[in-house]
């Protein structure tokens, strides 16, 4: 159950989206909504940039402190528009990452939207906290309009834990969908982890959680993150459930091809546990 929620606020024109999802999640569960604002360096941080360009610090800091609580403000206005309740408010002075890294740990579930085109792939906050966050990430589209997250709902299914901390995550949703498809996809190394009757048993489990999912087995034909995208499509679904995955390169984990197709490409929100 959903019963906080954590919503990254930027100025970015987009964040309108992410409005509408945290309405609709916050009006049929009842949930709480934080808007959370970073400041994007922290105090200590500007001080020793400050120092090394030899500028007063305190005038510049509070003057970025005062940026984000704007936009605090204009996400509050813009969720009673929604017909949310006043949404509690959180500023936070760091890194926009550490920021929501930190807010996360006590919500439910955290919004963001899809990555800036500006943004080097490695570097965003959705990718960021798809693999670091202790919480589920809803990452929402740009044109997101405000369809049901509770109409047809497609899982990526694997056999993998990230996989299967995802579906546990959507598990409020799944039980309230209109239809459920999962798909089966990826069957190289995780083809062990799936038994010897692929899917049959996570759709066993899931109809023991009041969920009646459609088994559906990927051909092949397409690599795993777009085949999860043409199942979204071909059968109009609003919401896509998927483990995110990623790989060791020096030292940091960063995505891996699949979770970054659809947290960069789909069209739909995308709810993504690692």
């Amino acid at each position: 159950m959903y019963k906080t929620l954590a919503v990254h606020v930027d100025d970015s024109p987009h964040i309108e989206a992410r409005v509408r999802a945290a309405a609709q999640l916050a009006d049929g569960f009842g949930a709480r909504v934080m808007g959370c604002a970073a400041t994007g360096m922290s105090w200590p941080a500007l001080v020793m940039l400050a120092g090394s360009l030899h500028v007063e610090p305190r005038a510049q800091f509070d003057a970025i402190r005062a940026q984000a609580r704007e936009r605090l403000a204009r996400f509050a206005e813009r969720a009673r528009a929604a017909g949310m309740a006043a949404p509690d408010e959180s500023l936070v002075e760091e890194e926009s990452r550490v920021a929501m890294l930190l807010q996360s740990r006590y919500a439910d579930l955290v919004i963001t939207g899809q990555p800036a085109d500006e943004v080097p792939p490695l570097d965003g906050l959705p990718q960021y906290l798809a693999l670091h966050g202790p919480r589920p990430v809803l990452v929402v589209p740009r044109q997101y309009a405000g369809a049901p997250l509770t109409g047809n709902i497609v899982i990526g299914w694997n056999g993998s834990t990230q996989a299967i901390r995802a579906i546990d995550a959507a598990l409020p949703l799944l039980q309230r969908a209109a239809g459920v498809r999962l798909v089966m996809v990826a069957p190289g190394p995780e083809a062990a982890l799936n038994g010897p009757e692929p899917g049959a048993a996570m759709a066993q489990y899931l109809a023991g959680h009041g969920v009646r999912a459609e088994l559906v087995h990927d051909e092949g034909r397409l690599p795993a993150g777009d085949a999860l995208l043409e199942a979204a499509q071909s059968w109009g679904a609003g919401l896509l459930v998927a483990g995110a995955f990623g790989h060791s390169r020096l030292r940091e984990l960063v995505l891996g091809g699949a979770t970054r197709l659809l947290l960069e490409r789909a069209p739909v929100p995308v709810l993504f546990a690692h």
